[in-house]
């Protein structure tokens, strides 16, 4: 999710541009640049690090620079990256620029087809800067807008630019926001979406683009909202937008009705719920690219070969709190699929048991920033009892993947609030992802069916957005809520994950004695906490799939509320039997057994998100606790 900033008008664009970035801040980066057009020059700064780093670059430059003007230009592009291809370095900072320097480009996204392109490339001479999928963009525009000019000798270098973006766009695959400056095109930006957000900010004789609105609410509550696949050319008097194709397109005009502050979180009132909103996206950009052509799922680092996964004869997943929970998922699709052995363990007391392993033993490593101190030291536990180590982690570069074997990064994007719920689900389609890869190398399972269950994975995006749509009812639900002093939640089979999950965000938001079980034990101890009037969530299977598991848990329903409970039902769209035992009844679309999680969950996020809120409590920050947990 990185930050993109672009300014075109009479003032000085660095200023507005660094303004803008730093409106973006809020959505996590790992460095930050800049590219301001000059007088027939690019002049470019790029830092790894914080805005600060590059602020510092900027202001150290020699008094007496030809650089100097700077400061005066009038077009400039800014950056804040998330590291996803190469690591957060200077290098891989963006601007990227062409081999002549004289174009360059700043990207969101993923090119899923870069490493063929840079083959191309590479094999025309052109040596590459950076380790970044943007650079083959770079060198593509280069050629492109030469290749423009020669073709039309009369045609002005904004359009030049614009049919250079256009050509660009054609030939790349993937998610991605393009911006582009060439040092002899002053007052002109040109920018594409693909599946990535643009916005462009309609201004008086000076135009903004940006991934989001915070980053020029200042200046301007005018805003257009790019469709799919178009090409926008920017200049201080004008907005002209084309498809790829060049058939002049129109986007959807809005104004923003809220305040800057509010702006950097989406209009909503907490980042979690921008979070949650988020959560098809953040699911799509997981799967981006994960099926190759002969139909084998694509990992982003292995440093394993298939005979080592082979080889493997039982599987650990260690991890810590929300990523835990996410695990216990896992293990069911993972043996489902596999059939190999598989234990979910609690990151902090893995080493100190003394688990049984050795080469045969892979270790799955969940944590969504890669610095989890108790899942980084269960990493080196098993490196030193020579297991093999995979890492599910959502921050390129950071710990946990670097001293793994093999890699899986959710490119979820940065999670501000401290409750997780995108990198939850993304962590869950990584896991998935990865029991379709053990399974396929093992000889289990074919291409034909690892692509059908992608597939399956693929349509939740929508499916999510169709849930989000209903979640009216679950907010009303939450504020009669509000004053309970305990809930319970009950979950069989996958459910019984999702209980535990909903379980702890009401405890991390709500601070209400919260706790899940699996729907089976009840009779064992729990039910004994059952009062009248008790709230108790019940995360029902799918009667289709696994139509025993749906009677057994129906009867749980009836059990308990027997004895007082008043049941909040969570089922799938059409299932009646559930209807005479639910005081409320919550509905997801119908989706295959092993994934249901994917859906089941998002309701107890909403829940917990808006009792915390109408008990008053900063749910962005929950009291005593991190978004990373660097100690043990």
């Amino acid at each position: 999710m990185c930050g993109i900033v672009g300014y075109v008008g009479a003032r000085p664009a660095l200023g507005i541009v660094l303004d803008g970035l730093r409106r973006l801040e809020y959505r996590g980066y790992d460095s930050a640049g800049v590219a301001v057009v000059g007088a027939d020059c690019l002049l470019t700064e790029k830092r790894a690090g914080k805005l600060a780093n590059l602020e510092k670059a900027l202001s150290e430059r020699p008094a007496d620079s030809t650089e100097t003007h700077i400061g005066s230009g009038t077009t400039a592009i800014g950056h804040t990256r998330w590291a996803t291809h190469g690591g957060p370095t200077d290098r891989n900072a963006h601007p990227h620029l062409s081999r002549n320097g004289r174009v360059a480009v700043i990207h969101n996204g993923i090119i899923e087809n870069f490493a063929a392109l840079r083959a191309e490339l590479e094999a025309t001479g052109i040596e590459f800067a950076s380790d970044t999928d943007t650079e083959v963009a770079a060198h593509l525009m280069e050629i492109a807008l030469a290749a423009v000019h020669l073709e039309n000798p009369g045609i002005g270098r904004p359009q030049a630019l614009a049919e250079a973006m256009r050509r660009v766009c054609r030939r790349l695959e993937g998610a991605f926001t393009l911006l582009a400056t060439d040092a002899g095109t002053p007052g002109a930006v040109a920018a594409a979406r693909r599946n990535s957000p643009l916005v462009v900010g309609r201004g008086d004789g000076e135009n903004f683009l940006a991934s989001d609105v915070s980053a020029f609410i200042e200046h301007t509550r005018e805003a257009i909202e790019l469709g799919q696949d178009q090409v926008v050319l920017i200049t201080p008097e004008a907005i002209e937008i084309t498809d790829f194709g060049g058939v002049p397109a129109a986007g959807r005009d809005f104004h923003i009705d809220w305040d800057a502050s509010a702006a950097e979180k989406g209009g909503y009132d907490y980042f979690m719920l921008k979070e949650i909103a988020e959560q098809p996206q953040a699911i799509a950009e997981t799967l981006i690219g994960r099926l190759t052509e002969q139909g084998e799922i694509r990992l982003d680092e292995v440093r394993l070969t298939d005979q080592d996964l082979r080889d493997v004869d039982k599987i650990f997943i260690v991890a810590c709190g929300t990523a835990y929970h996410a695990g216990l998922v896992a293990k069911y699709a993972i043996e489902h699929w596999t059939r190999i052995p598989c234990e979910v363990e609690l990151a902090s007391e893995f080493r100190y048991r003394d688990p049984v392993l050795d080469r045969s033993t892979l270790v799955v490593a969940i944590s969504q920033s890669g610095e989890t101190m108790d899942t980084l030291m269960a990493l080196r536990h098993a490196k030193d009892q020579k297991a093999r180590v995979l890492a599910i982690c959502n921050t390129n570069g950071s710990t946990i993947p670097r001293e793994s074997d093999a890699v899986l990064y959710t490119h979820g994007g940065p999670e501000i609030a401290v409750a997780s719920t995108k990198a939850f689900l993304t962590m869950v389609v990584a896991c998935y992802l990865i029991g379709l890869h053990l399974a396929q190398v093992r000889g289990i399972k074919y291409a034909d069916e690892v692509g059908a269950v992608v597939g399956q994975l693929q349509e939740m995006p929508d499916k999510l957005r169709t849930l989000l749509g209903r979640m009216d009812p679950v907010r009303e639900l939450a504020r009669e809520l509000a004053s309970a002093g305990t809930i319970l939640f009950i979950g069989r089979h996958v459910g019984y994950p999702v209980a535990l999950e909903g379980a702890l965000k009401l405890k991390e938001l709500a601070y209400i004695h919260a706790e899940g079980f699996a729907a089976g034990e009840l009779k064992h101890g729990p039910i004994a906490l059952i009062d009248h009037g008790t709230p108790v969530v019940c995360v029902v299977p799918s009667p289709a799939g696994r139509g025993m598991l749906h009677d057994k848990i129906v009867s749980n329903i009836q059990e308990v509320r027997a004895r007082g409970a008043r049941t909040i039902v969570i089922a799938e769209d059409g299932d009646e039997a559930v209807v005479p035992y639910a005081d409320h009844l919550i509905y997801v679309p119908r989706t295959p057994t092993l994934l249901a999680p994917l859906v089941t969950t998002v309701p107890l996020q909403v829940l917990a998100c808006e009792i915390a809120s109408a008990r008053g409590h900063d749910v962005d920050q929950p009291r005593n606790l991190a978004k990373s947990v660097t100690v043990e």
